[in-house]
């Protein structure tokens, strides 16, 4: 079994920054992707910013420029660095595990989330 815990949310002022992290533990053989995700009130959950396990990282245009993304392999931990924080941001933010439960063998997992409000 593996668990995915994220902590960091929180009430931030716009302009403002927040950092998330996300840890996964478990039955781990190997973790081939990390990923944010966020869902605000009303709205489909959306990609934020995915890294792969060679280290590559990907953030969409809404946050381009404001967030990074970063691993600790060693660690089994992804980041999120959140800056210049806009009330769009506003959501609960999940973070998603593609693991390599055995060789060649994946499996999904999620975390259960971690709110960001954006005051104005």
């Amino acid at each position: 079994q593996v668990q995915v815990v994220e902590s960091g949310g929180g009430l931030v002022q716009a302009g403002g920054s927040l950092r998330l992290s996300c840890a996964a533990s478990g039955s781990i053989f190997s973790i081939n992707a990390m990923r944010w995700y966020r869902q605000a009130p009303g709205k489909e959950r959306e990609l934020v910013a995915p890294i792969r396990s060679v280290g590559s990282a990907y953030h969409v245009d809404s946050v381009k420029g404001r967030f990074t993304i970063s691993r600790d392999g060693a660690k089994n931990t992804v980041y999120l660095q959140m800056n210049s924080l806009e009330p769009e941001d506003a959501a609960v933010y999940y973070c998603h595990v593609v693991v390599a439960v055995v060789v060649g063998r994946y499996a999904n997992y999620w975390g259960q989330g971690t709110q960001v409000t954006v005051s104005s």
